[in-house]
């Protein structure tokens, strides 16, 4: 599962964004907020959840990468 963004939480710094590694995380521009464009590419890092500050990032781990 991709990253769980808190639109009521975030302030679309743009950090999340930048610790991406696989550039999966974008800014739109038209409602100002991160979205996960590549949910099928994010390889669950937490980057982007330890980078943010404000905790608006959530990650739920797949079921096989729990067993």
């Amino acid at each position: 599962m991709p990253p769980i963004i808190d639109e009521d939480k975030c302030t679309a710094c743009g950090v999340c964004a930048a610790a991406c590694p696989g550039d999966i995380i974008h800014i739109n521009s038209e409602r100002n907020i991160p979205m996960v464009l590549y949910p099928d590419e994010c390889c669950h890092c937490g980057n982007c959840r330890i980078s943010c500050e404000i905790d608006a990032i959530k990650i739920v781990l797949p079921l096989s990468m729990l067993v």
